[in-house]
Formats: C-alpha cells, structure tokens, sequence
C-alpha cells in the first residue's frame, strides 16, 4: 500500500525530524552509495583485476568505461521514467537491478562477462540515480527539503571519502570481487525500506492527466533519443579504446560514432517530447558552462583513472594504501565545497571557472614528480592538494552557473543534461587517454613503461583543463543576478555534479537582518 506524503492542497509533508522523513533519507543515500561505490571502488582494483585475468589494458578501459557508457548513456531516460511510471517505483526497480548486476561481476568468470555485468550495472545506476534526488524533492515539506538535500549531499561525501579506503581494504583482503558484492547488503537494506516507507510520486504532467486536466501530455520519455545517444557514445569508445589495433572494424565503428550522433541531433530536433531539447541551447551561458563541463571531466576522469594505476604499479602502493592516498581531493570538497558556490554567486562565474581549471592543471603538471622513489608528503600530497583546491574552486560554481543559466523550470533538464556531459567526457578521457600517450596494451604491467605513459599524459590532462579555462574567460557573461534562480550550497559528490537543484524560498529571506 503506498504512503502517501502531501497535504490536501498537494503539498509534501514529510519532515525531516519525522521518523518518515528519516526513512525516506536512509533510502535515498543507501540508493545513491551504490552508484557512487560503482564509480569510486573499481579504480583501486583494477591492477588486481587485469592480473587475475592475465588482461590487457583495455580490458581495465573497458571495466571502467561499460559502466559510464550506459550510465552516461541512459540517466534522462531513468528520471523520465521515474516521472512516467512513478519515482520510487523505478528506484526500487534501479537498485534490485544495480545488485544483480553486481553479484554477476563479483562472480564473473572471464572478462566479457565482467564488461558485460559491469554495463548493466550502468543501467541500474541510470535507473535510480535520478530518483534519489525526485523522491527528496517529492516527499519533503519545501522548508525541510534544502537541509535534506544537504544530508543527502554530505552523506554522499562522506561515502565518497570511505569508498577507495573501503575498496583497497577490500581488494588487499578477502580479493577485489567483493568490491561489487558490497552493494548487496546495501540493496538488501534499501529496498524494504523505501517499499514500507516512501511515498510513490510521478511527474506533473501525468498528474494533470490523471486528474482530468486540459494541459498536453508529454509522453515523458523518448526511447530513440536514448538509444542513439548511448550507441553513439559507446561505438565512439570502442574506436578510441581499439584504435591502436587499426583493424577495419575500428573504422566502422568511428563512422558509425558519427553517424548515430547525426541522427540523435535530428530525432531531438524533430521529436515532440525530445529527451534533449535542443532549445535549451540557445542560451549562450548554458552551451559555455557544458563546454567547460566537458573539457573540466575528461581531464580529471582521466587523472584519477590514471593516478589510481600510477601509485600502484609505479610507487609500489596496495590498492589501501592508494586509495587512502586520493584522500586530500575528497576532504577538500566535503569541507569546502558547501561556501564555494558562493563565489560564483557574489563574483560572477568567470573568475573561479578561469583559476579553478588552471590550478588543477598546475597540480596534474606536479604529479609528474611522482615515480618509484616518490615521497608522499613532499611530492603526492602538495599536488593532490592543489589539484583539490582547483577542484573546490570551480566545481560548485559550475553548478551554480549552470542552474542561473535557464530559467526555474528547466533547472533539472539542465543539471541532468550537466550530468550526462559530464560522465561522457570521463568515459572519452579514459578511452582516448592511453591511446594519445602511446600506451601499449601491456603497459600496466611495466612500471617503467606506464611511468612514461603517465609523464605524458599529465601535461594532456593539464592542456584540457587550461582549455576549458580559456572557454570560462572568453565565453561566460560576468553577472551575480542569480539570487532568484534554484543553486546549490552541498556539493559532496567527487566526481559527479548534482541531478536536481536546490531551491531558495523566499519566506526565509525575510529572516535576515
């Protein structure tokens, strides 16, 4: 039977000191860790992986990469879905899926089907990624919901710091396997709760139509515009992952890149309920900040790819000790992330977007002191000092300047398209990455060959972010009119930007003096 959680005027009404409104939270951040355990844990165990197999270094591109392709490829047509059919319906649905697939790639016996485990378990994600923030939104009284998107937030940074200290005790322990098989137990606690004690909730638009109203029904989803969207993504991979073997089927497959992009842009263009509205696009601010976007995630994708593999192969640290070693980039986002937003909000977009780029940059171009003889407090430690406090410079007000950049109602349009670009360019950089760098299919299993892949590709993850430092001071308009607009003041996820915005009320201004 479903709970249901609005007021006769419609309004949600759970609150957060409310033993509902606590379930509903405990819901939403088990939901959230799995995802975020997916993108974090699997970095550290790579190494362990390719040599249980006896794999090659596509095969670690390919771990990584099948699940951000079909997360990337698939996360609007998850929150349509969940606005369609109902939220939790399709979380519930997300996170039972999300734990199959992660019991067959603990169990998988070669490397096609852990590619292929770990591709489903981007469509888990893809699936109830969205709803964790919707079902928030959904269920909480406006004036509980900024401090629950806060705990949600802060939760999830908190997950972020534990998740590479979970994973390399993992993998140093009972074996990297049980990295997949830790989310579930989470799922197994997830899903009881949120089926007791979450209220179902759909979009607006399919309530109008189930209460009778005259306004158009959108169909909610556009399943084409998915499909190509994640084809063209995935063949593009595939080419750049391959390219170094230069076999005809590489060709094809870049042409057919292509040509599946050609015919997304068509189908959005000519579909009545597009899944990316092109429209959206003619705000200049909007195309700026996803430009940024873009080049910002493909070089830190590719960093913490590569990094990862660096400081255990080269520096000789187990999978613990480097996942404890990324610490400093994590810690400097949950603490200060939440006050960064401001900058962009009291200064203008441009400056913190021009510097943050560039002083992560600075940091990538001091890892390369990093090899067999490194120390970590004199040579790891400074630079993932900078390349974090890069990070916390720019990360928030890219969010901030993404969400003033459209209007109100198109805010979570905007943040999911945000997140999809995102998540693609990560999964481009680690494609494209090795293959720009020169490194050989067995590489990782030469600390010296993969010092010298990893010398070369630091300047290349540095040159990308100096781009998109060059994109925020030549494209971004200097304006603070923003105070009306949805922003956010909780950043607490690594590598990922929020799905939904945080909204001001204008009943809590009057409480300042």
């Amino acid at each position: 039977m479903d709970i249901s959680s609005a007021s006769s005027n419609g309004q949600p009404t759970a609150r957060i000191a409310s033993a509902r409104g606590k379930w509903i939270l405990m819901t939403t951040v088990l939901g959230s860790s799995m995802v975020l355990l997916g993108s974090t844990v699997t970095n550290v165990a790579l190494p362990h992986i390719g040599e249980d197999f006896s794999a090659d270094l596509a095969v670690l591109q390919w771990t990584v990469n099948a699940y951000m392709l079909t997360l990337a490829g698939l996360i609007l047509l998850g929150g349509a879905l969940g606005d369609r059919f109902g939220r939790r319906r399709i979380f519930v649905l997300g996170v039972v899926w999300f734990a199959v697939a992660s019991i067959l790639c603990g169990l998988a016996p070669n490397t096609g089907t852990l590619i292929a485990s770990r591709a489903l378990q981007g469509v888990g994600g893809a699936l109830l990624t969205p709803g964790s923030l919707a079902l928030i939104e959904a269920s909480f009284h406006p004036d509980d919901r900024p401090r629950a998107v806060g705990l949600w937030s802060g939760f999830g940074g908190i997950g972020a710091a534990l998740g590479p200290f979970l994973g390399g005790w993992l993998v140093d322990g009972p074996g990297w396997r049980w990295t997949f098989l830790l989310n579930v137990p989470l799922a197994l606690a997830c899903i009881p709760i949120a089926l007791r004690h979450v209220p179902e909730s759909v979009g607006a638009a399919r309530q109008s139509t189930a209460a009778g109203g005259t306004a158009r029904r959108r169909h909610g989803f556009d399943v084409p515009g998915a499909v190509l969207g994640a084809l063209t993504l995935a063949l593009a991979t595939y080419a750049l992952t391959e390219a170094r073997n230069g076999s005809l089927m590489v060709v094809v497959t870049a042409v057919g890149s292509m040509t599946a992009g050609v015919a997304f842009v068509l189908v959005e263009r000519c579909r009545p309920d597009p899944m990316m509205p092109l429209s959206i696009f003619a705000s200049r601010q909007f195309t700026s900040v996803n430009l940024i976007t873009l080049c910002v995630y493909a070089g830190l994708g590719g960093f913490f790819f590569l990094t990862a593999l660096q400081l255990q192969i080269v520096v000789g640290y187990s999978a613990l000790e480097a996942g404890a070693a990324m610490l400093p980039n994590t810690v400097l986002m949950l603490i200060f992330s939440s006050h960064s937003g401001e900058l962009a909000r009291r200064l203008g977009p441009r400056l913190p977007l021009t510097v943050g780029p560039l002083m992560s940059g600075v940091g990538m171009l001091m890892m390369l002191r990093v090899n067999s003889g490194t120390s970590y407090l004199v040579d790891i430690f400074p630079a993932l000092l900078v390349i974090g406090a890069g990070m916390v410079v720019m990360v928030a007000p890219l969010t901030v300047t993404l969400l003033s950049s459209v209007d109100s109602e198109n805010a979570g349009l905007a943040s999911g398209i945000n997140n999809a670009a995102a998540r693609a360019s990560g999964l481009v950089a680690v494609a494209a990455l090795p293959l720009l760098v020169g490194m050989g299919p067995d590489a990782y299993r030469s600390g010296a060959a993969f010092d010298a892949s990893f010398s070369r590709a630091m300047p290349l993850c540095a040159a990308i972010l100096g781009i998109g430092s060059v994109l925020a001071f030549t494209t971004l308009r200097e304006t603070t009119e923003v105070s009306h607009r949805p922003h956010w003041q909780a950043h607490g996820w690594l590598m990922e930007p929020p799905l939904a915005p945080r909204f001001s009320h204008p009943h809590h201004h009057g409480n300042n003096s």
